[in-house]
């Protein structure tokens, strides 16, 4: 398995995903080769919760462009994990 913090990228800072943290569903960016099962055990190492499941969403890339030259943003990956009622994690439920 892959160092833990290489998986987990950033966590995912709205209000959508705020909104979603009272239901202990917490949303991260992810390294997009891993998969539910190597997320849910970084997760649970990082944080010391208990994971109750794991949903992705693959992110197309999405064409830019500023001027003259145009390119493409990088593709990414969304992991929404769903944690047990009597855990949480800290980082979301101190700015809400």
């Amino acid at each position: 398995m892959k160092d833990p913090r290489d998986i987990i990228i950033a966590p995912i800072v709205s209000e959508k995903s705020y909104a979603a943290a009272q239901n202990k569903q917490y949303s991260f960016f992810i390294d997009f080769r891993v998969d539910k099962g190597e997320i849910k055990k970084a997760i649970e190492k990082i944080f010391n919760v208990k994971v109750l499941s794991v949903n992705t969403i693959n992110v197309k890339s999405k064409p830019k462009r500023i001027g003259k030259s145009s390119g493409r943003n990088s593709k990414r990956k969304k992991a929404i994990v769903t944690l047990s009622k009597k855990d949480k994690i800290d980082f979301f439920e101190s700015t809400v």
